[in-house]
């Protein structure tokens, strides 16, 4: 039986993207929770490049947007009604959202590394429909409780951090560590954050955009580059690289700072191929490995934030309602944009 704090409305509004560049207001029927989950009533979600790519593209990879699809994945709300199986104290509570639904049952999320269940189900990744809408489904622990010092705008970004922090523990971060992040973006001043926390001594982050290398220094980098006027593998070498750019150049050169045994994450999303320095890699028993989402991050994310180790207010450029979703999604646009935030109610 569903249990609800008030009876919620038979429809909702969703911005609804119906092809390449183009979105419409729909109403679409408000579901409801089965076993296991929650219904949550969204108040934050933060516009993500994968939202961007899907909306100008229409593909990443292999995903390919073929029927109409709503955007956005990184969500926070309150629980408005839950289904069988779930404590009914749960309703009214402020969560953010892990937006994925993995089988539980694979030999990948039995070895713990749910997020490369080859049947997950991700918000806003095709087919399945994201949270630039009113009222979204997710199963029960995957809705996490915030404390009420972290604000809705900021445990939406929990998932971004998220993915931050799933970065760092594949960079080895550790205190005292040095690393080089490529990109200045929203990943990247992310992750200089999250190297701060990790204990980082020697954050490094390029990018060609000014205001950008500022906007890192703001939060978190101890140095900055601009790659096009340092030779930027020629640097003193680093503990770990992480690339938040995709552009090859950024990362054959970001694998050249690395010093022995050191690690390097790719992050960024940009060419399917191209070339790595192999004989680097080798001689100084380099690991490269990519970072896909994320197990296990939201706890240490609410931690961060609520203990002032990360700022994610403070990254907030931008807030838009339903009816200028794409002009949040063109946000990215003007330098000095760094996160928007679509309030869909």
């Amino acid at each position: 039986m569903t249990a609800t704090a008030q009876p919620t409305p038979a429809t909702m509004r969703a911005s609804v993207m119906t092809g390449v560049g183009e979105l419409r207001i729909e109403d679409r029927p408000v579901p409801a929770p089965g076993e296991h989950q929650v219904l949550v009533e969204v108040a934050a979600v933060g516009v993500c490049g994968s939202d961007v790519h899907y909306y100008r593209h229409g593909r990443i990879g292999d995903f390919v947007v073929d029927a109409p699809m709503i955007l956005g994945h990184e969500m926070s709300g309150r629980i408005a009604a839950v289904g069988p199986g779930v404590d009914p104290q749960r309703v009214g509570q402020r969560v953010a959202v892990e937006p994925q639904h993995p089988c539980r049952r694979c030999p990948q999320c039995k070895a713990g590394r749910y997020n490369l269940c080859p049947h997950m189900e991700f918000y806003a990744t095709p087919p399945v429909d994201g949270a630039f809408c009113r009222y979204v489904l997710i199963d029960d622990d995957m809705a996490h409780p915030v404390p009420d010092s972290i604000s809705d705008d900021a445990a939406a970004l929990l998932e971004p951090l998220s993915v931050a922090i799933a970065t760092m523990r594949k960079a080895n971060v550790r205190p005292g560590s040095s690393i080089l992040i490529a990109g200045a973006g929203p990943i990247g001043v992310i992750c200089a954050q999250a190297a701060r926390a990790f204990g980082a001594a020697r954050i490094v982050v390029t990018d060609l955009v000014p205001s950008r290398r500022d906007m890192a220094l703001r939060f978190g980098a101890t140095d900055v580059l601009d790659p096009t006027a340092v030779d930027v593998s020629a640097i003193e070498p680093v503990d770990a690289f992480v690339d938040a750019t995709g552009v090859p150049a950024a990362v054959v050169s970001g694998i050249k700072a690395v010093g022995p045994a050191g690690h390097v994450v790719l992050v960024g999303m940009g060419a399917d191929e191209y070339a790595l320095p192999v004989s680097h890699i080798a001689n100084f028993e380099i690991t490269v490995t990519g970072v896909f989402r994320y197990t296990d991050t939201w706890p240490a994310a609410i931690h961060l934030v609520a203990s002032g180790a990360v700022d994610l207010d403070g990254m907030v450029t931008g807030r838009y309602d339903l009816e200028h979703v794409g002009e949040a999604l063109d946000s990215d646009s003007d330098p000095a944009s760094l996160k928007s935030i679509v309030m869909p109610s």
